[in-house]
């Protein structure tokens, strides 16, 4: 149950993912748990974790050190 998490989440989401779609997934997310922060890419497909690597790196380690 997503309401009842109390560690802070991130959520990274492509804005064009045709399998999980960003507006029935990472944003309903995004607004049920208490404490997230959300990253939305642009042009994101479902493979973000290859085509966007660099970045998908960068925020997890700013999330981390925050």
């Amino acid at each position: 149950d997503l309401k009842k998490m109390t560690i802070p989440t991130l959520v990274i989401h492509g804005d064009d993912d045709q399998i999980v779609p960003f507006e029935t997934c990472g944003k309903v997310a995004a607004e049920i748990l208490p404490d997230v922060q959300l990253k939305v890419y642009a042009g994101g497909s479902h493979g973000i974790c290859t085509t966007h690597k660099q970045q998908i790196n960068a925020d997890l380690l700013d999330f981390i050190q925050s």
